[in-house]
């Protein structure tokens, strides 16, 4: 059975048994940096490159934190073993730590992945527009800080609407992303997703789709901006992030997309992610290997 265990600091505690200071400046301000990762087989999928966005974002924010990559890495795979999981939802999360003395925050959760809805996969997702925007220039955008209160928002206006997720236009009218995934869009065969500098997240599925999609064949343009006019002229949408991989978008709103079902070019990518999650998260060759042994395999690639 797995165990609630949580690392704080250094050390794998029980999870009611962390606490953090009141003072703390990603608490009190938002001031944190975090990445959210999938585990299969006990195999964290693409661990290096999450963590070198995380210091890289900690650092381009100015945030002094604690933890190495190779630290982190080590203690993801440590908690992970603690918590008896194989298959995991996992999240670092950093912090200059109290306003007022002491020394940086990590956190690292490790939570049962539990199954996602098949008909994310099958049928597809509705999703809708907020009315907020995603400004170029804003520190918040483009990077994983703990500033996320907005797309809370704008995933609970999603909700109401009975909508999976939220889609964010720029001021300017440029498609940027969802509240927590990158978008592609699917036009005349091609694959079509915002610019980094639109701003989005350089997300690590999003990395991974655009290199199947080279090894493919699908053309693919990450480098040309997007409208409301391409969104609602392609034949198919999906969104990708760490946990729920790649998924279909059938609507927009009211608008259907396509003929309402998952389209060719997206069903190919989807396939082709679960095989690369199936080759870069295999199971060790000594199925009785501990997870930190798989963890360091992993970060070699």
């Amino acid at each position: 059975m797995a165990q609630d265990n949580v690392y704080l600091n250094g050390r794998i505690v029980p999870a009611d048994q962390a606490g953090i200071s009141v003072s703390d400046a990603g608490f009190l301000h938002g001031a944190s940096v975090f990445a959210t990762m999938l585990a299969r087989n006990g195999v964290v999928f693409r661990l290096d490159r999450h963590l070198k966005r995380l210091r890289g974002t900690a650092k381009s924010r100015g945030l002094q934190v604690a933890g190495t990559a190779e630290e982190l890495a080590a203690a993801t795979c440590e908690l992970l073993r603690a918590n008896d999981l194989r298959e995991a939802r996992l999240r670092i999360t950093l912090s200059p730590g109290s306003v007022r003395a002491g020394g940086p925050t990590a956190v690292i959760t490790a939570d049962a992945l539990g199954e996602q809805p098949a008909e994310w996969y099958e049928k597809g997702l509705t999703v809708v527009v907020t009315a907020l925007r995603q400004e170029p220039g804003n520190p918040a955008y483009g990077f994983k800080t703990g500033c996320y209160f907005a797309r809370v928002l704008a995933r609970q206006e999603a909700a109401g609407k009975g909508a999976v997720e939220a889609l964010w236009f720029t001021p300017g009218g440029c498609l940027a992303e969802a509240c927590f995934c990158n978008v592609f869009l699917v036009a005349g065969g091609k694959l079509h997703t915002p610019p980094l500098e639109t701003p989005v997240l350089p997300g690590i599925v999003r990395e991974a789709v655009l290199e199947l999609a080279e090894q493919l064949a699908i053309p693919a343009d990450d480098r040309t901006p997007l409208t409301v006019r391409e969104m609602l002229a392609a034949q198919e949408v999906f969104l990708t992030s760490s946990c729920s991989g790649v998924r279909p978008v059938v609507r927009i709103e009211r608008h259907a997309v396509g003929d309402e079902r998952p389209g060719p070019v997206t069903r190919r990518i989807m396939a082709a992610y679960r095989e690369l999650l199936d080759r870069e998260c295999a199971p060790p060759a000594d199925d009785d290997a501990d997870h930190t042994a798989a963890g360091a395999a992993d970060e070699g690639r």
